[in-house]
């Protein structure tokens, strides 16, 4: 009798054990778009059991910085394994633009339409179009990021776009006033160029903007 009680504390203590150890993971700190490569800030270890899908998630021992996310992730959300890349064909490219074009509550880990105002290709009048379409935003002012002021002066908004279409970019926003529309609610990132091209030929590379966003107010 003595002897079964004491194997049946043994089994118990054992499963309490079991029962109790967890794993830290890395989770996202705040909402982050796919597309974004993320820095040290970006996410926070957490404690948690995950039993049987341990290997699915990746521990707080893993160095994420410098990797690329994939799809969004939500802020408290524990970041998969699956949902990151890394760096490969993307490059930075800082926008210089008004503050009064951009959102006050733009931040990093964003997706932006950019808008181009200037002369149009004949020089006939004024005309702004769409030069980028959902483009992750991985800096503001040099790295800072929140909420910005309303105050006078140029921001540098920095975007990740494919390195074969930073050129094109460059050339599309040259000698024209910038403004950015954050995306509300992306599914996924295009982050690419939308090339000048004579009404009704087609792009291969274009990409067309969700129809929700919000623009930065007017001055």
């Amino acid at each position: 009798g003595v002897l079964l009680v004491l194997v049946s504390v043994l089994v118990g203590a054992r499963i309490i054990s079991a029962a109790d150890q967890s794993v830290s993971v890395w989770a996202a700190a705040e909402d982050l778009s796919a597309g974004t490569t993320l820095r040290a800030d970006d996410v926070r270890a957490v404690p948690v059991r995950l039993f049987g899908s341990a290997a699915s998630y990746l521990q707080a021992s893993a160095e994420l910085s410098g990797q690329i996310l994939d799809r969004p992730v939500r802020a408290g959300e524990l970041v998969p394994a699956s949902a990151l890349r890394r760096p490969s064909d993307r490059v930075s490219v800082a926008l210089p633009v008004a503050s009064s074009a951009v959102p006050l509550d733009l931040r990093r880990g964003q997706l932006v339409d950019v808008y181009a105002t200037g002369e149009d290709g004949a020089g006939e009048g004024i005309e702004t179009r769409l030069v980028l379409a959902a483009a992750p935003v991985q800096a503001i002012d040099g790295g800072s990021q929140g909420a910005l002021s309303a105050s006078s002066g140029t921001r540098q908004v920095v975007v990740s776009v494919p390195s074969d279409e930073a050129g094109e970019l460059l050339a599309a926003i040259a000698g024209r006033e910038l403004a950015v529309a954050i995306l509300e609610d992306p599914s996924e990132p295009v982050g690419r160029a939308v090339p000048t091209r004579p009404p009704g030929v087609p792009a291969a590379s274009s990409a067309t903007a969700p129809a929700t966003s919000t623009a930065a107010p007017a001055s």
